[in-house]
């Protein structure tokens, strides 16, 4: 049976993948710098191990015998410079990766067109990319806008916004063009990458069918709640004004507030429609992804 390993399986998008893949019946190796967090959440057969990306030796012992290692570790949320500790983590896990013999890697990234002048966090995350790609291991790179689904950020900053604000004063990011994904299409993505030839290994942006902005995003979750929303943007906030109104509207922004603005603040719409052909994942359209996080979070907190 082969060990699929999952670095951040602790995150948004990790600690959903784990349960679809014991489902299929792999054998799944967790990574997460606190393993505690995560031994009583997993199933029995599932491995839980210690490590950090920016220690070289527990990258060696984490991918002792795997065949295939998903990485979705990204360092918005770490101060200092993330760019330089991005870049120090994904090379020290193509070494470890070469050293263990790992036959593919499959790396989640972020959409944005190089053609115009990316944000730090977006730069940061298509060179760790390229650093996996130029690796000579086999690696699935996919980029993706803003996630829907309960707990993602994106969902939780329109949700948050739009139930505390019904009048909202907003920069322009709040216009830019987007194409969010659905947490499900995304965790459909992830595991089909399993299944596919080396050979097609590349480079694939994922979305959903529809293009469109956070105020667009902001005012379908208000009409599914049946609350009234009043949007009023203003082009003169810049990303570090904006950073602060979003940590004094919602807290939990504070830290991460300003990097995640500067990526919003770019069209983050997919250009190369290849993985449509490539994959059978047929992408759902941005209401019933809403929908279906909505669900799922009325859900968890019945369940709370």
């Amino acid at each position: 049976m082969r060990t699929i390993k999952i670095t951040g399986a602790s995150g948004y998008v990790g600690s959903r993948l784990w349960p679809k893949l014991e489902t299929q019946g792999y054998r799944v190796r967790c990574m997460a710098r606190d393993p505690e967090k995560l031994h009583n959440q997993v199933g029995s057969e599932t491995e839980v191990v210690q490590g950090d990306v920016l220690d070289i030796e527990s990258l060696h012992q984490a991918l002792k015998g795997v065949w295939a290692a998903y990485y979705m570790i990204h360092s918005m949320n770490d101060a200092g410079d993330f760019e330089a500790k991005e870049y120090t983590s994904a090379n020290y896990f193509v070494q470890a990766a070469q050293l263990a013999g790992v036959q593919r890697i499959i790396y989640l990234g972020g959409l944005g067109d190089e053609t115009q002048e990316l944000s730090k966090h977006l730069r940061s995350r298509h060179e760790v990319g390229r650093i996996f790609r130029k690796s000579g291991v086999p690696t699935l790179e996919f980029r993706a806008s803003a996630i829907i689904g309960s707990g993602s950020l994106s969902f939780e900053l329109v949700r948050a916004l739009v139930n505390r604000l019904p009048v909202m004063i907003t920069p322009r990011w709040v216009a830019v063009p987007t194409q969010p994904i659905s947490i499900d299409d995304l965790l459909a993505y992830l595991l089909e990458a399993l299944d596919l030839s080396v050979d097609v290994y590349d480079m694939y942006e994922i979305g959903g069918t529809d293009v469109v902005s956070y105020g667009d995003l902001m005012r379908l979750y208000a009409r599914l709640r049946g609350r009234h929303l009043l949007i009023l943007p203003v082009p003169v906030l810049t990303p570090y004004l904006s950073s602060l109104w979003l940590g004094l509207v919602t807290p939990i922004y504070a830290r991460v507030g300003r990097k995640l603005i500067e990526g919003v603040a770019h069209v983050t719409v997919v250009q190369d429609k290849r993985a449509l052909q490539v994959f059978s994942v047929q992408p759902m359209g941005i209401e019933d992804a809403m929908r279906f996080a909505m669900e799922s979070e009325m859900k968890n907190r019945d369940e709370s």
